[in-house]
Protein backbone atom coordinates (compact mmCIF):
# COMPACT_ATOMS: atom_id res chain seq x y z
CA UNK A 1 0.00 0.00 0.00
CA UNK A 2 1.38 3.13 -0.92
CA UNK A 3 2.26 6.07 1.24
CA UNK A 4 2.77 9.94 0.47
CA UNK A 5 6.57 10.32 0.11
CA UNK A 6 8.02 13.18 2.18
CA UNK A 7 10.42 14.89 -0.13
CA UNK A 8 12.53 17.94 0.17
CA UNK A 9 14.38 20.90 -2.02
CA UNK A 10 17.01 18.67 -2.77
CA UNK A 11 15.15 15.49 -4.39
CA UNK A 12 12.26 17.63 -5.24
CA UNK A 13 14.00 17.33 -9.17
CA UNK A 14 14.45 13.78 -9.36
CA UNK A 15 11.39 13.04 -6.94
CA UNK A 16 8.80 15.30 -8.74
CA UNK A 17 10.11 16.41 -12.51
CA UNK A 18 11.43 13.55 -13.47
CA UNK A 19 9.10 10.93 -11.67
CA UNK A 20 7.46 8.84 -15.04
CA UNK A 21 4.26 8.73 -13.58
CA UNK A 22 2.23 11.82 -12.23
CA UNK A 23 2.93 13.26 -9.28
CA UNK A 24 0.44 15.03 -6.38
CA UNK A 25 2.53 17.17 -4.33
CA UNK A 26 1.12 18.94 -1.14
CA UNK A 27 2.73 21.39 -0.21
CA UNK A 28 2.09 21.87 3.77
CA UNK A 29 3.14 22.90 6.98
CA UNK A 30 2.59 21.78 10.48
CA UNK A 31 0.54 24.55 11.94
CA UNK A 32 -1.87 24.55 8.81
CA UNK A 33 -5.09 23.18 10.11
CA UNK A 34 -6.78 22.99 6.92
CA UNK A 35 -3.34 20.93 5.67
CA UNK A 36 -4.03 18.46 8.68
CA UNK A 37 -7.58 18.43 7.66
CA UNK A 38 -6.96 17.12 4.17
CA UNK A 39 -4.18 14.97 5.16
CA UNK A 40 -6.23 11.78 5.68
CA UNK A 41 -7.39 12.09 2.36
CA UNK A 42 -4.13 12.55 1.20
CA UNK A 43 -2.79 9.64 2.15
CA UNK A 44 -6.18 7.80 0.81
CA UNK A 45 -5.36 9.21 -2.69
CA UNK A 46 -1.90 7.94 -2.33
CA UNK A 47 -3.26 4.31 -1.06
CA UNK A 48 -5.90 4.31 -3.56
CA UNK A 49 -3.51 4.85 -6.81
CA UNK A 50 -0.45 4.64 -6.05
CA UNK A 51 0.21 1.91 -8.69
CA UNK A 52 -0.82 5.10 -11.43
CA UNK A 53 0.04 7.95 -9.47
CA UNK A 54 2.96 9.36 -6.91
CA UNK A 55 2.24 11.45 -4.23
CA UNK A 56 4.82 13.52 -2.25
CA UNK A 57 4.24 16.09 0.82
CA UNK A 58 6.70 19.03 1.06
CA UNK A 59 6.81 20.87 4.38
CA UNK A 60 7.24 24.77 3.55
CA UNK A 61 8.76 25.77 6.34
CA UNK A 62 11.82 23.43 5.85
CA UNK A 63 11.73 23.78 2.23
CA UNK A 64 11.47 27.03 1.05
CA UNK A 65 13.02 27.38 -2.32
CA UNK A 66 10.71 24.71 -4.32
CA UNK A 67 7.24 26.99 -3.32
CA UNK A 68 8.96 29.53 -3.97
CA UNK A 69 9.65 28.84 -7.39
CA UNK A 70 6.32 27.24 -8.44
CA UNK A 71 4.42 30.65 -6.79
CA UNK A 72 2.74 28.82 -3.72
CA UNK A 73 1.45 31.82 -1.72
CA UNK A 74 -1.06 29.57 0.39
CA UNK A 75 -1.43 26.62 2.10
CA UNK A 76 -2.49 23.73 1.51
CA UNK A 77 -1.76 23.71 -2.33
CA UNK A 78 -1.89 20.81 -4.34
CA UNK A 79 0.09 20.70 -7.73
CA UNK A 80 -0.08 17.95 -10.53
CA UNK A 81 3.00 17.33 -12.39
CA UNK A 82 3.08 15.00 -15.45
CA UNK A 83 6.58 15.11 -17.67
CA UNK A 84 7.31 17.91 -15.55
CA UNK A 85 5.47 20.56 -15.98
CA UNK A 86 2.42 21.51 -13.82
CA UNK A 87 -1.08 20.43 -14.96
CA UNK A 88 -3.02 21.76 -12.60
CA UNK A 89 -2.97 23.51 -9.16
CA UNK A 90 -5.42 23.74 -6.59
CA UNK A 91 -5.37 26.03 -3.20
CA UNK A 92 -7.35 25.18 -0.04
CA UNK A 93 -8.72 22.12 1.62
CA UNK A 94 -11.04 20.16 -0.58
CA UNK A 95 -12.74 16.65 -0.31
CA UNK A 96 -11.60 13.97 -1.28
CA UNK A 97 -13.81 13.20 -4.23
CA UNK A 98 -12.88 16.84 -5.54
CA UNK A 99 -9.49 16.00 -5.12
CA UNK A 100 -9.97 12.83 -7.13
CA UNK A 101 -11.91 13.90 -9.43
CA UNK A 102 -9.10 16.06 -10.85
CA UNK A 103 -6.71 13.91 -10.79
CA UNK A 104 -8.22 11.22 -12.57
CA UNK A 105 -7.40 12.91 -16.18
CA UNK A 106 -4.00 12.44 -15.32
CA UNK A 107 -4.29 9.01 -14.06
CA UNK A 108 -6.13 7.87 -17.31
CA UNK A 109 -3.45 9.12 -19.66
CA UNK A 110 -1.11 7.62 -17.73
CA UNK A 111 -2.36 4.28 -18.07
CA UNK A 112 -3.41 4.39 -21.95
Amino acid sequence: MAEPINISDDVFENEVLQSDQPVLVDFWAEWCGPCRMIAPAVKEIAADHGEQLKVVKLDIDANPMTPGRYGVMSIPTLMVFKDGQVVDRWVGAQPKEAMVARITPFLETATA
